[in-house]
């Protein structure tokens, strides 16, 4: 029985899967089973940022391998203290909570504003508002924070205390925020909502409404986190504070890891029993990500936006395409044919792209080679014009 009929016998049918059976790779190339080699422009959605087997990377994970995989968190280890030391000092943020994916760092952020609203406020007040077109993760809380009817559907009765308004609107978001209200939750690009950037005025007067309401402004950067967008985190772009960060992706460079970064107002609002994870912060994620930050620098923000501007000057203009949108190396092609389409040639054609919603969406390496990006993009032209 062969890899796709295991597949198809034994694995929920939660994903409609590209008939590709990935063996092995190195940086931005993927070889599959018969030994054909693909330009990954995908990176595992996000979550490869310096591409497959990474040397540095693996050697980090690899000695930490020898020395403790899991002790829990009732104890300490020296990866997770060092790992919350640097998110917090290149953020300034105050407190990390590690989990292990971005919906478990929303949920954290979810609670923690309610927490927050309720042992200052009492009862209430704990409404959060996000954006229509929104996706914020699959778990009920997070699915209830989503802001897409589709994604609704079948999963009824949803957790109460959810609000939704359409995004770079600001008169609607300042009507939502009510009494009832203690958060707003943002990603600051949309991005399986069709990888849509929020425009800066819109996400200043919010980060302002929030600040004269004492509302916690929650930034999820769950996949424009990490290097992504052009800086450390998107947000960095806008000129806004917020009182929660929370990432996942990109963060341990391909182990599963989310975090959400406490700001001032709530560093102290999460106690003992208040919330957890047996395996947030495992020792192995966070010698992963301490690699993946340790360069994270200008210099490779640098590429991230030529990189991005390049995609754009090729593909903006040309035959069959509409629009390109997002920020850095996570941008969408709106194309007058089919996205799924689209993917389905580019992979017959050795080259690895996502969907969202009606788009193409690009998530490539933040480091693949200007030579391997050059050939995929070409070939992602020639299949659009077709």
């Amino acid at each position: 029985m062969d890899i796709i009929e295991l597949y198809n016998t034994h694995v929920a049918d939660t994903y409609a899967r590209s008939p590709l059976v990935a063996e092995s790779g190195v940086g931005a190339q993927i070889t599959d089973e018969n030994g054909k080699v693909y330009i990954d422009l995908g990176s595992g959605i996000g979550v490869n940022c310096f591409g497959v087997c990474d040397g540095e990377w693996i050697k980090a994970v690899e000695a930490q391998l020898h020395a403790l995989q899991h002790i829990s968190n009732l104890y300490y280890t020296e990866p997770q203290a060092h790992l919350a030391q640097i998110l917090c000092e290149k953020t300034g943020m105050k407190k990390v909570f590690f989990g292990n994916s971005g919906a478990e760092a929303n949920e954290c952020a979810i609670k923690c504003a309610r927490k927050y609203s309720s042992d200052k406020y009492g009862s209430g007040r704990n409404t959060i508002v996000t954006l229509i077109n929104s996706f914020h993760g699959r778990t009920m809380a997070t699915l209830s924070a989503t802001g897409q009817e589709a994604m609704h559907v079948h999963f009824a009765p949803f957790l109460e205390g959810f609000k939704y308004a359409p995004a770079n609107d600001f008169a609607a978001l300042e009507a939502l925020c009510d009494g009832s209200v203690c958060a707003v939750m943002l990603e600051l690009v949309q991005g399986e909502g069709g990888v849509i950037a929020l425009d800066k005025a819109y996400v200043t007067a919010a980060a302002k409404l929030c600040a004269e309401r004492d509302l916690l402004l929650i930034i999820d950067e769950v996949q424009t986190g990490n290097g992504r967008t052009g800086t450390l985190y998107a947000y960095m772009q806008y000129g806004i504070v917020p009182d929660i960060v929370t990432t996942a992706k990109g963060l341990a460079g391909g182990l599963p890891m989310g975090c959400a970064m406490l700001g001032e107002k709530v560093e102290n609002t999460m106690t003992a029993g208040t919330h957890g994870s047996t395996f947030g912060g495992n020792p192995i994620c966070a010698a992963g990500a301490l690699s993946i930050l340790s360069r994270l620098d200008e210099k490779l923000f640098d590429e991230v936006v030529k990189k991005g501007e390049y995609i754009k000057a090729q593909l903006e203009g040309a035959k069959g395409v509409k629009s390109v949108t997002g920020l850095g190396l996570m941008l969408g092609i709106e194309t007058a044919k089919d996205a799924k389409q689209i993917a389905r040639e580019c992979l017959d054609k050795g080259v690895i792209v996502l969907t969202a919603k009606s788009k193409v969406r690009l998530l490539p390496p933040l480091n693949i080679t200007w030579e391997e990006l050059e050939k995929a993009i070409q070939i992602l032209k020639g299949v659009i014009a077709q």
